[in-house]
């Protein structure tokens, strides 16, 4: 395992002899091992063990795999900076964003494959989504095409990262979205 193990942060070397294993630890070495290992890499014996306790620990903090991969999922969601809409604009905001979930999604590249089988919505996610739409709102959207015009960013992002293009590609092309969704305002006042 030498390298991937390396990888993996979180383990019991992180816990002081006699500390109680608590959840953050947990979600800490799950998206460790998960960042190493990938989603079929976490198993919850292979997670004990790396904390230095038993599969059974871990269940006195969570229910299962499916509810750690939701939790882990939206730790990392909950790390990204939103940007202040009194200080950017609707284009450059969202480009930001999706600046972050693409860096975000290289760096934990389970995220994407795991997001329509683990449905990966928790506060971090939602607050993440929210502001999103605040930013479609402010760019003048009705209520229904902000929400038309947030899921075609987040998709425009996830498929940019599924095809692993750049940082450079990943502008110039959401300037074309942004483009289209301003004739798409402009159309419907």
């Amino acid at each position: 395992m030498g390298e991937r193990q390396d990888a993996v942060q979180g383990g019991a070397g992180d816990r002081p002899e006699g500390r109680a294993l608590d959840l953050e630890q947990i979600i800490r070495a799950a998206i460790g091992l998960l960042d190493a290992e990938g989603v079929d890499g976490l198993t919850m014996r292979r997670l004990g063990k790396l904390l230095g306790t038993t599969a059974a620990a871990i269940y006195w903090h969570v229910r299962n795999k499916q509810e750690l991969m939701r939790l882990a999922s939206d730790a990392i969601w909950a790390q990204l900076r939103l940007p202040d809409l009194e200080k950017v604009g609707w284009r450059e905001a969202s480009i930001i964003m999706a600046q972050q979930v693409h860096a975000m999604f290289q760096r934990h590249s389970w995220l994407v494959p795991a997001m329509p089988v683990h449905a990966p919505y928790g506060p971090g996610r939602t607050l993440h989504d929210d502001h999103l739409l605040a930013i479609c709102s402010a760019a003048g959207f009705t209520a229904s095409d902000a929400e038309h015009a947030r899921e075609t960013i987040l998709a425009f992002v996830v498929g940019a990262c599924v095809t692993a293009t750049s940082h450079r590609s990943l502008v110039f092309g959401l300037q074309a979205v942004h483009d289209g969704l301003q004739t798409r305002i402009t159309a419907h006042p």
